[in-house]
């Protein structure tokens, strides 16, 4: 059953991001939580602190540590402590402390039974939140799947797994020595401890986080003012985490051989013992030193690459929220903020760029500069903030008639200026008119008023005869002067350059 289930993890994989760890805040639940969640969940966790005491008690009573377990012709030692079950599962799925508390309670509780001074139980009662707290600070470090739904969150779990056991058995030496227990029987103690809380954390555990995991993350979801996301530095979080592995590894290797070795020593000064069953004790703790370490270096080859992965991905993440910021810094560098066209700084340099190319290629362009009618009597009558009704509303029509390779800028004020490229007199003259007669009947509201208006163009050729890109705007900016001086509402031409002044045309 755990097999299939296992296989069900690595063929249906989850494409959906992980989300970083979250807690369930026992503050917030009991400020924002309704009555109901409050008694199930506070009522929930008080009935397994309860049940994980009692269990506790049953392992010390019921001598479920240190039990012997033939391998594959090893033998190895197994504790069965069924409180880890339930803690675990509430630290990774509420957080840290709501599993840390019952599996401190339901330790310290055994422990005064069994006759262990109050003051080293008290510390002896720290041992599997310690373990606790590895798990918690390896999803807090790299945002894992928790369903252990594909193969990196299963491997992840798996490695978390070994190094909390780890940890949590040092609870095991404060048991051997408190309790007076020879040398010989150490090395069971002390395996049993952390390779029982490593199977049942990966054969019982595990599988109760892919099947129940989805429900609750769906749960945290829908109650999101409940939950907390510790804060902190990830980079820190996972130095904390490399160096947790490092310090376990170690750990493992030094009282596995430290442990051995002390028992086949004790073994051969024995009176009239064979050297045979010392060297027997030596090999099967030799095989399965070489086994788990062997687990090791894949956990650990795994384990960096998941962080190079993590980093990878932060620096990725990092690079595109900044070319985003500077495609946006750049963007409003560029863009007048109220009517959304090019601003004047943006219009001078694609100005310039296309006299450039006028020069290179003499293909030609056509600027059209254009303003507002009597734009001071809208504001002095309606105000500025309808004065600016106004000229987003030009804008909007300005942005209807230009092509998409046109350039269309507000110059400045209520002024505006359209490059059109590759464009002549005559076709810059249809475009202004299109323009003007739009504007004409653009309605501009404000405050409940309709306000109209209309707009005075220039025109002026851009070509390879302008001796600077400046020479075409200053000859639209006469023309334009030219049309409010003739009676406003019309477009005029402006010579060529070199050319002697034409006629206005009258729209």
């Amino acid at each position: 059953m755990l097999g299939l289930l296992y296989f069900f993890c690595f063929m249906v994989p989850s494409h959906d991001p992980p989300l970083r760890y979250r807690t369930l805040s026992p503050w917030k639940l009991w400020r924002h939580g309704t009555p109901g969640e409050r008694a199930l969940l506070l009522g929930g966790w008080g009935l397994l602190l309860l049940l994980s005491i009692a269990l506790g008690l049953a392992s010390v009573i019921g001598r479920w540590s240190g039990l012997p377990l033939q391998l594959g012709g090893v033998q190895v030692y197994i504790s069965i402590y069924p409180p880890l079950l339930i803690c675990l599962w509430l630290s990774l799925c509420w957080g840290w402390g709501w599993g840390a508390v019952p599996a401190y309670l339901a330790t310290l509780s055994l422990a005064l039974y069994a006759g262990m001074p109050w003051y080293w139980a008290l510390l002896f009662a720290c041992a599997n939140p310690l373990g606790f707290a590895i798990m918690v600070m390896g999803y807090q470090a790299i945002a894992m799947r928790r369903d252990l739904r594909g193969l990196s969150a299963l491997l992840f779990y798996v490695q978390l797994s070994f190094v909390a056991s780890i940890f949590s058995s040092s609870g095991a030496l404060l048991w051997w020595y408190t309790n007076g227990i020879d040398r010989t029987a150490m090395l069971a103690i002390w395996q049993g401890w952390w390779l029982g809380s490593f199977v049942q954390s990966l054969f019982i555990v595990g599988p109760l986080m892919a099947l129940g995991w989805p429900a609750i993350d769906a749960w945290q979801a829908r109650h999101p003012a409940l939950m907390s996301t510790p804060a902190g530095d990830p980079r820190r979080a996972v130095l904390r985490l490399l160096a947790a592995v490092t310090a376990a590894v170690i750990a493992y290797g030094f009282l596995t051989l430290h442990l051995s070795s002390a028992q086949v020593e004790l073994l051969r000064r024995l009176p009239g013992a064979a050297l045979g069953p010392a060297l027997e004790v030596m090999l099967q703790s030799s095989w399965v030193f070489f086994g788990v370490f062997s687990l090791i270096v894949l956990f650990m080859a795994f384990f960096g690459y998941q962080l190079f992965v993590h980093w990878q991905h932060s620096v990725d993440q990092l690079l595109a929220e900044l070319q985003h910021a500077n495609r946006s810094l750049e963007t409003l560098a560029h863009t007048d903020a109220l009517t959304g066209l090019l601003n004047r700084r943006a219009a001078d340099e694609r100005l310039l760029a296309e006299w450039h190319r006028t020069v290179r290629t003499g293909s030609g362009a056509a600027l059209v500069m254009l303003d507002i009618d009597h734009f001071k009597q809208i504001n002095d009558r309606y105000g500025h903030l309808a004065g600016d009704t106004v000229i987003r509303t030009l804008a909007q029509a300005i942005k209807a008639e230009v092509r998409e390779m046109d350039i269309a800028s507000r110059y400045g004020g209520e002024e505006f200026l359209v490059i059109l490229p590759q464009t002549g007199t005559q076709g810059a003259r249809g475009f202004a008119e299109r323009l003007r007669r739009r504007a004409e009947t653009c309605e501009a509201v404000h405050a409940g008023e309709v306000i109209r208006s209309t707009i005075s163009l220039g025109l002026a050729e851009l070509s390879a005869r302008d001796p600077a890109h400046l020479s075409a705007l200053d000859r639209a900016d006469q023309a334009l002067y030219s049309a409010k001086k003739a009676g406003r509402n019309r477009t005029e031409c402006a010579p060529a350059a070199g050319e002697a002044p034409s006629g206005a045309l009258r729209a």
